[in-house]
């Protein structure tokens, strides 16, 4: 605990240095681009760091940065009470930097280490405690390379995230992100956008420099966004593939072959969003036939005239769950490589079997400070089966009771962000057990408590 209160005076302190420094950062690190600097002439420290020339012409360059995250929570009845709690609370930090080397317009290549370590933390996943792997390492042969047009080869170990985060994401809240190792053809004409890829999720472990190639997965598919359709403004077209030589359902075991097709419509500019998505599966799992789907909706309204400018949202998701036990054909939807929040800002429940309603609303206390508050109902769409985690484990299976109703789920966060490189979060989330919870298992309230500071540069 002393360890992040000093980080966190030191960040706070190193506010002055970056404060001139616009909004380059984003969440996927390698698409940050700072080659605007070639025209800097001011040499602050900061620049050169991002942006390091290795010519004269400045078209060979470096550019450096890293991410550090302090996290600690404290859980009360974490997994409902069927698992002891940690003392007092445990701390997680994760360290990533990287470096991006450029050669002119045609050649890049792309390094990024990570470190995650947790302290307090009662038997620890590789999750949350990996001391030091390499996180990313890719080269790019840029075959085409302008604004608007783009033709980029990428190889090698790399993070992944599409659409909404629902089925590929970077998983941002575990301590450790995900990454895949693979090839990527990377297209851009205009307002259309198309990525062709093969790759393998890596398997953290949770040794040093340990997170090898792994054999066990094998996902491949087409992801492709059309931007600035009339009526609709956006519109994203998919299909993924998905190979695993063992899979486990509550009423299907073995090897999966899965098949994802599914479409999103989203519109993120000006007061009013929105975000709908539907995706079908089939293949097989075990012995069984896939037949599984979803339908998901969010949509969010800010009203920028009213004092706080609020921001009202409601979300709702369907999520199909096993119809019938031991009839060959298996109705679980598997997300994949989901956001770890989900459903929220806890992680409690995986997005399979689901119906759930979930309004919410933000509000900017003074600026830069913003608070959000969110309720979740959940409910077991189909009494057939049981309940899973966001990694697609079963949590609960449906054999024991035949009630539906999981619980409520109360979720609060402050959040401050002094400049654009750092953050400081207060989040506390209640979740009240329903039937299905408490016949299932101890059945206790979760309550949980954390606070962050992250800096970005």
């Amino acid at each position: 605990m002393k360890a992040f209160f000093i980080l966190t005076c030191v960040l706070s302190l190193s506010i002055s240095t970056f404060a001139q420094i616009n909004k380059d950062i984003h969440s996927l690190r390698y698409d940050d681009d700072f080659s605007y600097l070639k025209k800097d002439t001011a040499h602050r420290a900061y620049q050169q760091l991002k942006f390091m020339p290795l010519n004269t012409k400045k078209n060979i360059y470096l550019s450096f940065g890293a991410d550090i995250r302090y996290q600690y929570y404290d859980i009360k009845n974490e997994n409902w009470g069927d698992i002891p709690d940690d003392r007092d609370g445990y701390i997680l930090s994760r360290f990533l930097t990287h470096v991006d080397f450029h050669t002119k317009s045609y050649f890049r290549f792309f390094f990024q280490i990570q470190s995650s370590n947790a302290s307090g933390r009662i038997d620890p996943d590789a999750l949350d405690s990996n001391p030091l792997d390499i996180h990313q390492a890719f080269f790019d042969l840029q075959l085409l390379n302008k604004q608007e047009n783009q033709l980029i080869f990428r190889f090698g170990r790399q993070e992944m995230r599409y659409g909404s985060q629902r089925l590929v994401s970077v998983r941002e809240l575990p301590n450790s992100r995900r990454a895949f190792d693979g090839a990527k053809f990377i297209f851009k004409y205009n307002y259309l956008a198309m990525d062709l890829f093969y790759v393998h999720p890596v398997a953290n472990n949770e040794g040093l420099v340990d997170d090898h190639f792994n054999t066990n997965t094998k996902f491949w598919g087409s992801y492709n966004v059309l931007k600035n359709v009339p009526v609709i403004e956006n519109l994203d077209l998919y299909y993924l593939g998905i190979w695993k030589p063992y899979a486990a359902f509550d009423d299907a075991l073995g090897s999966e072959m899965r098949h994802s097709i599914g479409t999103r419509l989203w519109n993120s500019e000006g007061n009013f969003h929105y975000d709908i998505e539907g995706v079908y599966q089939l293949g097989t799992a075990g012995s069984s036939k896939i037949k599984a789907w979803t339908i998901s909706a969010s949509l969010s309204q800010q009203f920028e005239k009213l004092k706080f400018s609020p921001v009202l949202g409601l979300k709702t998701e369907l999520i199909s769950g096993n119809k019938q036990y031991e009839d060959e054909v298996l109705q679980t939807f598997n997300a994949m490589f989901p956001m770890g929040a989900y459903f929220g800002l806890a992680a409690l429940i995986g997005p399979a079997n689901l119906f759930d309603i979930h309004p919410s609303v933000d509000i900017e206390i003074v600026p830069k400070v913003n608070f959000a508050f969110d309720y979740d109902l959940f409910w077991k769409l189909s009494r057939n089966d049981g309940i899973y985690n966001v990694n697609g484990q079963l949590i609960y299976s449906g054999k024991n009771t035949e009630d539906k109703f999981i619980g409520s789920q109360y979720t609060c966060e402050f959040k401050y962000e002094p400049t654009d490189f750092l953050t400081f979060k207060l989040e506390g989330t209640w979740f009240s057990a329903g039937g299905f919870i408490k016949e299932s298992g101890e059945g206790k309230d979760i309550l949980l408590g954390g606070i962050t500071a992250q800096f970005k540069f």
